[in-house]
């Protein structure tokens, strides 16, 4: 199992997951994580940026943990298998052991058409 978390500072997690361009990446063993990355993905990478039909980077992960996205954001991780977390955690590690203990709050997504900003 694969979860991927924004994080454009590198530290915390950051809102807007479509904006988003640096992602931890947690590979997940036996329930707990047993390795971590860093992928940093050029602009056009976004999810804002890139096409909903094309092949993603991210499509390989069965999680994406952020701190903000809107329904469209929600819509098309679940297109591609993916199940979109929202949470007000902000260190990533916490946030991925708490998913896996199932105690990490899955908070809504924003009913958005970009004029929340």
């Amino acid at each position: 199992m694969k979860i991927a978390v924004t994080s454009q500072n590198k530290r915390e997690i950051t809102g807007h997951a479509g904006k988003c361009r640096k992602f931890w990446i947690f590979d997940i063993s036996d329930g707990k994580i047993s390795n971590k990355h860093l992928l940093e993905l050029p602009k056009e990478e976004s999810f804002h940026e890139s096409s909903k039909q094309a092949a993603h980077p991210l499509d390989d992960i069965q999680v994406l943990i952020t701190g903000g996205m809107g329904t469209g954001m929600v819509q098309r991780l679940e297109m591609k298998g993916i199940e979109g977390f929202i949470t007000s955690e902000i260190a990533p590690e916490q946030a991925v052991t708490a998913y896996l203990a199932g105690t990490l709050e899955n908070l809504p997504p924003h009913q958005h058409g970009h004029g929340h900003h």
